[in-house]
């Protein structure tokens, strides 16, 4: 039993020697480069611009603003929503001014207005037509337009070493003051 302590109390104070030791750790801070620029895709405006020509809405998806599709549909249905109405009624004014044409008698929907006011109607409901097929094409085109000229923009340079300050300056004959704008790019 003699043997039996020493032994014991040897592999004790070897546990604890290891265990109140110190472990040195060596940290390694890592500086994040900031002069390296991010990569550039020139295709991103273009493929942008494509994906919204083949269905509106698609390109502001692939340039993650989401937010805008609603904006894209709203606009675009509500002046496809014009076109088809303008169409209808132009259809029925004209059907009906051809109906009194032929001899028959005025359909009680027009039976109040005569031809000069069918004529008018017409041309009326023809010219809101046309005008809201222009607004569809020009919410598509401004649809593609947004969606190439967002893709562009994300991938601009924007960080703290570019700055634009104003400046006022004396001029170098009459010494008045002069107000101007200076660009200054930092190394």
């Amino acid at each position: 039993m003699n043997k039996i302590v020493p032994i014991s109390l040897l592999f004790f104070l070897s546990g604890t020697v290891s265990f109140f030791a110190q472990v040195k750790q060596e940290t390694v801070l890592v500086a994040k480069d900031t002069s390296k620029l991010e990569e550039i895709d020139p295709l991103r405006p273009a493929k942008a611009a494509f994906y919204s020509a083949i269905l509106p809405g698609l390109g502001q998806a692939y340039n993650k603003k989401y937010w805008k599709i609603p904006l894209v549909y709203g606009a675009i249905g509500t002046s496809m929503y014009f076109y088809l109405d303008n169409q209808k009624k132009y259809r029925e004014a004209r059907n009906e001014y051809k109906r009194r044409l032929e001899g028959y008698e005025p359909n009680e929907k027009f039976a109040r207005l005569d031809d000069s006011r069918l004529i008018a109607a017409q041309k009326f409901y023809q010219r809101n037509r046309d005008l809201s097929s222009l607004f569809v094409v020009g919410f598509y085109a401004l649809n593609i337009i947004d969606a190439n000229v967002d893709a562009s923009l994300i991938q601009f340079n924007v960080n703290e070493r570019l700055s634009v300050r104003p400046e006022i300056y004396p001029t170098d004959v009459t010494f008045k003051p002069n107000v101007g704008l200076t660009f200054n790019y930092n190394f």
